[in-house]
């Protein structure tokens, strides 16, 4: 207990250490929210991944899908990195960059105000933002608590509030430049920590071998399952659709999530991109990879504490239990891990909400002429009240966490992937496809929470990301175009002509 204790004070304490270290960059709009545009490609690199990767990772999802699907669940941590990191940073990276300086934009909403000319998209995009990011952030409370309970037997409301306080506190004050130094640190501990938890739990069950041995012999009882035996300890596992819908949600998803895209809107430079791509794949494979890959061993320790009183499963109980047989200081490993990705998760989606309601819906709609200081004001006032708002949802949230996460990546994905990427490329999107993007995304998950007519909310947040991208051009090509002259002013900021060293790039000629 004395050790597990001393690492979240080492912990907590270099946190607020570099929250107080930040303060003196964060004196404009511009500095709060991103960092000045001149972040590098290591914190880049980590905030991305930190923000895709929390509590609702490795707790929620990699236990319920390594009990469902086996080690194939290791598919979806695969998933995450060549689509949701290496194929998204080469493909909206260098363009949301260079589009996002074009329009001054420091939010999704704002470009999509600046991009399509609607100041109503604008709006609408920004309350979307603030609405859906709400029951994620609760997910992020939900998975860590589990673990603080398994560890110091503390209470749920206790984790949820300290956690939530620090957080707040560090974003405050040093802003998005606190949140990327905090985000690399973190993610440091996570990628060391993954490794070293696979290591001891695989080792618990007699080694690689031994543990795939036994699953093996776990006979198939999932009602979806093709039944194969073996089939957890197989390429594909049980359910190989419902594996899709989730690869599909949790790497595609992070396209169009606002807190995700806006780290390409503060990166440096062109190399910077390039770095940040490489890094931010590898870290994906380790941290996902390993933790879906971890998930899949989840039936060795299918004790009495991960079932309630019904026999029901209860997903969220499986990692904890998988990690409650791991030597003490092992655990204050865990916590501080699964801590370092949680709470540089809730800071990114804070961060963002906040900016987002401020600097989109109360600037020039509610509020005219604000200055820098009283934007920065509102900035730090509306954090606080969205960290205050998701700890009540969260006191009381729904039963499993992926629930939560599947709710909220559905409705966002599903409403700004297909916009903002058709955006970046092609000239010929309208308002109109934009605004059935934003009905249809928000329409299939909120309708389905009521119907149920997906059963799963993680396949009806990928069928809303499918619909938006096949919606989009189908109503772009049938409904009135934007203004030629004024599209073609926007594309041309990627014909803009810059001078770089010869070591970025070779001469046309010799």
């Amino acid at each position: 207990m004395i050790a597990k204790i001393i690492l979240l004070v080492i912990f907590f304490t270099t946190m607020l250490g570099v929250g107080i270290y930040s303060r003196n960059r964060t004196k404009s709009v511009n500095d709060f929210v991103l960092g000045g545009r001149g972040v590098g490609p290591w914190l880049t690199a980590f905030a991305y991944g930190t923000s895709y990767f929390s509590a609702v990772v490795f707790v929620g999802y990699a236990g319920q899908f390594g009990y469902k699907y086996g080690l194939a669940s290791t598919w979806i941590g695969v998933g995450n990195a060549l689509i949701g990191s290496l194929l998204a940073w080469v493909i909206l990276g260098r363009r949301t960059r260079i589009m996002s300086k074009h329009f001054e934009s420091k939010t999704m909403p704002d470009y999509f105000g600046k991009r399509y000319d609607s100041n109503a998209l604008r709006i609408a995009a920004s309350i979307i933002s603030f609405v859906f990011l709400i029951p994620y952030t609760a997910s992020v409370y939900n998975g860590l608590s589990r673990l603080f309970g398994m560890a110091f037997d503390v209470p749920y409301v206790v984790c949820v509030v300290v956690m939530a306080t620090l957080t707040c506190i560090y974003i405050v004050i040093g802003g998005y430049m606190a949140t990327a130094i905090n985000d690399f640190i973190q993610g440091i501990i996570m990628i060391v920590g993954i490794v070293v938890v696979i290591g001891a739990v695989i080792s618990g069950k007699g080694g690689f071998m031994s543990a795939v041995m036994q699953l093996s012999e776990i006979p198939s009882d999932v009602p979806a399952t093709m039944g194969q035996n073996g089939a957890f300890a197989s390429f594909f596992g049980t359910d190989p659709f419902n594996l899709l819908g989730v690869v599909i949600l949790t790497s595609l998803g992070t396209w169009g999530l606002p807190q995700m895209i806006h780290k390409f809107y503060a990166i440096k430079d062109e190399k910077s991109v390039r770095t940040g791509t490489i890094i931010s794949t590898f870290f994906a494979i380790v941290v996902a990879g390993g933790s879906y890959f971890l998930g899949g061993f989840g039936r060795l320790f299918d004790t009495a504490a991960i079932h309630n009183e019904k026999g029901g499963v209860i997903y969220d109980a499986i990692i904890p239990s998988m990690l409650s047989t791991l030597p003490d200081i092992l655990v204050g490993v865990v916590i501080v891990l699964v801590l370092s990705a949680s709470m540089s998760t809730l800071s990114s989606l804070v961060l963002t909400s906040s900016s987002t309601l401020t600097l989109d819906f109360i600037k020039d709609n509610i509020i005219k002429n604000m200055s820098e200081k009283k934007q920065l004001l509102i900035m730090r006032i509306l954090l606080i009240f969205f960290v205050a708002v998701s700890v009540i949802i969260a006191l009381d949230p729904p039963t499993f966490i992926a629930q939560l996460m599947g709710i909220s990546w559905g409705a966002l994905a599903g409403a700004f992937l297909a916009p903002f990427l058709y955006g970046l490329y092609w000239k010929g999107v309208t308002k109109a496809a934009v605004w059935a993007s934003f009905a249809c995304g928000v329409g299939i998950t909120v309708s389905n929470m009521f119907f149920k007519f997906i059963s799963s909310p993680i396949n009806a947040g990928a069928a809303a990301m499918i619909a938006g991208l096949i919606i989009v051009p189908a109503v772009s090509l049938v409904t009135p175009k934007i203004n030629k002259e004024q599209v073609d002013d926007i594309f041309n900021c990627y014909e803009e002509k810059v001078t770089v060293e010869m070591k970025e790039a070779l001469p046309e000629e010799e």
